[in-house]
């Protein structure tokens, strides 16, 4: 439970962190492109609240879940899209106001979830504690977009070592959704954490395959909010290297990245 609760205050710091940053935007200022294709700020956010509600409703009402999957199946393709883009077109302090009662309301779900459930989902269903990082790394990814968007720096928090272990344990995952047979053996992984002296290690020490690097780097290329041209991480093993074009940490088909030179 403590380790749950400490996954949920996270979570719950990274979308006030967002929050921060579109809470005075004028309304004019949500229809902002990202470098989201299609997205505008007020784009980002209704994700985010489509995203809480979608998660809310898979812990309380698990056959409502269901048919939303139903309905998911029958539009892979844009079914995330169309839950953003509804969202989108409510009036700024309606969908953020949505976005904080959702968000609310989700945390407090998910700490009522019974030690071992598992929680049906979008991809393989999950724990409540990595129901709250998979939330952790999409406000994360998202609020990066918005921050792009208003051309405001973020500093890395430590927050980033549940993100950095999501990339990690879905390396498999991003073979799979690129139709390709992940490695047999485990990568060695050892990232610089936001201190600047730390180092976040993952695999055994005396692994071939080696990825190094910063964390929030890491973190940018596994949620691909930046072109691995763009960011310094370095790659030991042929294995490795393949990795890091297609490391991908969140559900769904294979994304498309971002163009080289964007960040």
């Amino acid at each position: 439970m403590a380790e749950l609760q400490r996954f949920i205050d996270d979570l719950c710091a990274e979308s006030d962190s967002l929050d921060a940053l579109v809470a005075d935007l004028p309304d004019t200022r949500w229809a902002d492109p990202t470098p989201a294709e299609g997205w505008t700020i007020a784009h980002q956010i209704g994700h985010l609240l489509w995203t809480d509600e979608a998660a809310l409703l898979a812990i309380t009402d698990p056959d409502g879940f269901t048919e939303q999957l139903t309905v998911a199946a029958a539009n892979p393709g844009g079914f995330v899209d169309a839950g953003a883009a509804e969202h989108s077109r409510r009036a700024p302090a309606e969908l953020l106001a949505a976005w904080r009662s959702a968000r609310t309301r989700l945390a407090e779900a998910l700490l009522a979830v019974p030690p071992g459930q598992k929680i049906l989902w979008y991809g393989p269903p999950m724990k409540a504690a990595s129901m709250a990082t998979a939330r952790l790394m999409e406000t994360w990814a998202h609020g990066q977009d918005v921050a792009d968007a208003l051309a405001v720096p973020r500093k890395p928090t430590e927050r980033l070592k549940s993100i950095a272990h999501l990339g990690v344990r879905t390396r498999d995952f991003a073979y799979a959704v690129n139709e390709l047979a992940p490695p047999a053996e485990e990568f060695r992984v050892e990232l610089t954490a936001p201190d600047g002296v730390s180092v976040w290690t993952w695999g055994p020490e005396d692994a071939a395959q080696k990825v190094t690097g910063p964390a929030e780097d890491f973190c940018l290329l596994v949620t691909q909010r930046a072109n691995r041209a763009d960011l310094d991480l370095e790659a030991t093993g042929a294995d490795a290297d393949a990795w890091l074009n297609i490391a991908q940490a969140f559900a769904g088909p294979a994304g498309g990245g971002r163009e080289a030179g964007t960040r």
